[in-house]
């Protein structure tokens, strides 16, 4: 009983209260997040390639 009236009221609130985002706003959210991540993943690269390079060099240091 209280299963079948959470879904009608699950259902209901899906139907009639939520604001659903248009097509071309969903479109621009999914630009903004592939961009972000983008620029994350860029960040983090030259962050592991510095972090690499700082290493080498102190190997190369210490083994000397």
């Amino acid at each position: 009983m209280k299963i079948g009236l959470y879904f009608k009221e699950a259902y209901n609130e899906l139907m009639h209260k939520v604001t659903w985002p248009t097509w071309k706003e969903l479109q621009n959210s999914a630009i903004v997040v592939m961009i972000a991540s983008l620029l994350i993943a860029l960040v983090i690269l030259v962050m592991d390639l510095s972090f690499k390079n700082i290493m080498e060099l102190l190997y190369g240091l210490l083994k000397a």
